[in-house]
């Protein structure tokens, strides 16, 4: 799960040196990577281009299918609501998540969408992988923010 989660973090690094929220998301299935996504809200101009929206979607289309049954979503951070809806949407089996996301968490700290009981399908998660790693990304990423704004 590790090794996964790190791919995610490369990602999520690639959307720290654009300037994004620095999130990161892969799709595994069989134990291959098979779509890996990060962040581009801010360079797609697209309120929808949330890391795991984009690696549903390159999932879906290398598979052929909107169904990503057997497969593991790695997400360095909690999806908010509209991507634990797309996670339940699609099917995925499994949501690995590095850090949970008190603020706008939509599989667990604040809704529980991904198993929420009046939805027919249900995902395994697993919160906490290289939590702290996940958690100074974002830390990092919003320190240089702030040190961005005070230096205008």
């Amino acid at each position: 799960m590790k090794e996964f989660m790190k791919l995610a973090l490369k990602e999520a690094e690639k959307a720290f040196d654009k300037g994004e929220v620095p999130i990161g998301a892969i799709i595994v299935k069989n134990e291959k990577v098979i779509a890996k996504a990060h962040n581009q809200k801010e360079n797609l101009k697209d309120p929808t281009a949330h890391a795991e929206i984009l690696v549903i979607r390159e999932a879906a289309k290398i598979l052929g299918t909107w169904r990503l049954a057997g497969c593991e979503l790695y997400v360095t951070i909690e999806p908010c609501p509209m991507c634990a809806g797309a996670v339940v949407q699609s099917r995925i089996q499994r949501l690995v998540i590095g850090a949970m996301e008190p603020k706008f968490g939509g599989a667990g700290s604040i809704f529980n969408i991904v198993n929420h009981p009046k939805l027919n399908h249900k995902i395994e998660v697993i919160e906490g992988t290289l939590e702290e790693e996940c958690l100074q990304l974002m830390q990092d990423f919003f320190k240089r923010l702030r040190q961005k704004r005070k230096k205008k």
